[in-house]
């Protein structure tokens, strides 16, 4: 992602992103392996230890569309957090162009 130079370029990208922020379905922290057998597996956090889950193969495909919102979420909040630093860091610059046009 490219970051404009002028504040009002980086508070539309920004605002556009948090627009997308919504979730399209519950987002889920893991990830999804598959076995010899044709199951597949959960893998996550939870309270710091690594945790497997088995997931039955009719909700492999609803259980992956849940741990890609998570990642496209994940996504979008970095995308935010560098806009908004990018937004801090411009901003003594935008503040005296603007003292230098009174």
């Amino acid at each position: 992602m490219r970051v404009p130079k002028h504040p009002t370029l980086i508070r539309r990208m920004r605002d556009a992103r948090v627009k997308q922020l919504a979730p399209r379905c519950p987002p889920l922290a893991a990830s999804l392996g598959h076995n010899a057998a044709g199951g597949a597996h959960l893998t996550l956090k939870v309270k710091g230890r690594t945790r497997t889950v088995y997931v039955p193969k009719d909700l492999t495909e609803e259980v992956g569309t849940f741990i890609r919102e998570h990642k496209r979420l994940r996504h979008l909040a970095g995308e935010i957090t560098t806009l908004q630093l990018a937004l801090i860091r411009t901003h003594a610059a935008a503040r005296k162009r603007r003292a230098g046009r009174a």
